[in-house]
């Protein structure tokens, strides 16, 4: 019983010291809407490429983690295009010059399942992705006036969001 005690706890010290701690959690809010996601960091790597960690072309979670939510309290507009009060899990598929975001009505399923529920989406917009001076170590969404805005790396993203 010692050793197995002993066995357990070198198991839990091992694990704690050496394992990856999941990226933090934040909440960006704006004017009837709220995006709930997690910060991956830089940490040195190349983030928006080809070859980088989140590859152009392909289908992002847009954060780590869950999936991304956003949530809007009242019907709006997102890109442009209407959309009704509710949560919904928000994707990206970044490319060099632009990215397309997409909403998804699907809230149940882990943060790289997208594929399994691409049926689900049913709003997809096109934004410019714009280089900035600044290199952005958390990935980061804020609201500045009538947009949504990702940032990280030397990459920022803006979608309009509005209210009815």
């Amino acid at each position: 019983m010692k050793t197995l005690t002993i066995a357990s706890v070198v198991m839990f010290l091992a694990v704690t010291a050496f394992g990856q701690k999941p990226s933090p959690a934040a909440v960006a809010e704006g004017t009837n809407v709220k995006v709930a996601y997690s910060q991956p960091s830089k940490k040195e790597r190349v983030i928006f490429a080809a070859n980088g960690l989140v590859p152009y072309g392909q289908v992002w979670r847009t954060g780590a983690n869950e999936a991304t939510e956003i949530t809007f309290a009242k019907d709006g507009s997102f890109g442009g295009k209407p959309v009704k009060a509710g949560t919904y899990t928000l994707w990206t598929i970044p490319g060099e010059k632009e990215w397309k975001v997409i909403l998804n009505s699907d809230t149940k399923f882990w943060g790289t399942d997208h594929e399994k529920h691409k049926d689900k989406d049913f709003l997809t917009v096109t934004a410019p992705s714009k280089p900035i001076n600044d290199e952005i170590e958390k990935f980061t969404i804020r609201f500045e006036g009538a947009n949504m805005i990702m940032e990280w790396d030397k990459t920022r993203v803006a979608v309009p969001v509005s209210a009815k």
